[in-house]
């Protein structure tokens, strides 16, 4: 198979069987890192530079901007390079080295914004783009948290894939961040008659269903700021999950089942476990792992780290107030 570029390359019908993961339930993960990106927000970065492009709002001079905590600013510095547009990724001490450093390959600039009051970045970001964009009339933010071509890329894709692949599936598991894949599943499945019921999994520390903001370290889930195109009726049911228990969730599957997940992968597959009480025996679950291991080499996956982490969280239990990152990279 011979693919013209990088924005080609996706394979959505690519899954892994975890048997034995939770006792009498079928258990089958989708695997969405094996594509150039290395992760789920490919097809978010392609869908929003392609509505763009079709809708005659993008010419030779303009440059695009988004707000990342990685995933999706690698993915959009990939096709930006690949397309001749310049980037800037807006991103703050959560992001990995790892993923920091491919974006700067990519020829991608790269903003840094401090924590912010309510223990979260997303408001600083937002902020600091909102400036970007009245100091400079060619640079389009392509805005994931509102725009809809987020949500049809999921329509499109994802959900599309489940279904075609797995008709029967009684429940699908995914994480939620800007919502584009959470919102996609749930629309095209509400559509379709399905009848899969879809759990969100959400970190404690997030806004989007788990309440109060928090600090938190792994980046790719949750949020400390409301998405518009995000509808929480739609959703059956989620789970909150501690972070510490992504970390654990993460060293135990690479440990038995050889496969280095991400940390949404890791949240995912921990919320999967807290509600297993209400999955009946029999259950076909699909699981939404939306990222790849290699990318948390030097966060989830280093003892020091996780040290440094854990010190934090205690730190801040027993204050209750915000503090500095001491895992800035």
């Amino acid at each position: 198979m011979v693919f013209n570029n990088v924005s080609e390359v996706n394979f959505d019908s690519l899954y892994l069987n975890l048997e034995g993961f939770l006792t009498g339930v079928n258990v089958i993960a989708k695997v969405e890192g094996m594509n150039f990106a290395g992760s789920i927000k490919f097809k978010v970065a392609k869908a929003m530079l392609d509505s763009l492009e079709q809708s005659g709002d993008i010419n030779s001079k303009t440059e695009i901007v988004e707000s990342s905590s990685g995933n999706l600013g690698v993915a959009l510095a990939m096709i930006c390079a690949q397309r001749g547009y310049p980037f800037t990724c807006v991103t703050d001490p959560n992001v990995t080295r790892h993923n920091l450093n491919i974006m700067q390959a990519y020829g991608a600039k790269v903003v840094m914004v401090e924590q912010g009051a309510d223990g979260g970045f997303v408001k600083n970001r937002l902020k600091v783009i909102n400036q970007m964009l009245a100091e400079n009339e060619n640079l389009i933010w392509t805005d994931q948290y509102s725009n809809s071509a987020n949500v049809q890329a999921h329509k499109e894709t994802t959900a599309t894939a489940i279904l075609n692949d797995f008709p029967d599936a009684d429940y699908v598991f995914m994480g939620v961040g800007s919502s584009g894949t959470l919102m996609g599943c749930c629309e095209y499945f509400k559509e379709k008659g399905s009848k899969a019921k879809i759990i969100a999994v959400d970190p404690d520390g997030s806004v989007l269903f788990s309440g109060k903001s928090k600090r938190r370290f792994i980046p790719g889930i949750g949020g400390s700021v409301m998405p518009k195109i995000l509808n929480t009726s739609l959703v059956h049911d989620y789970v909150t999950v501690k972070e510490v228990d992504t970390v654990k969730m993460c060293r135990e599957i690479v440990k038995s089942k050889g496969w280095l997940v991400g940390g949404s992968t890791g949240s995912v597959l921990q919320g999967l476990r807290q509600y297993a009480a209400h999955i009946p025996h029999g259950s076909t679950v699909i699981v939404i792992a939306p990222d790849i291991g290699s990318n948390y080499l030097a966060t989830i996956y280093d003892d020091q780290w996780v040290r440094g982490m854990k010190a934090i969280v205690r730190e801040t239990t027993e204050a209750s107030v915000p503090v500095a990152s001491a895992l800035a990279v």
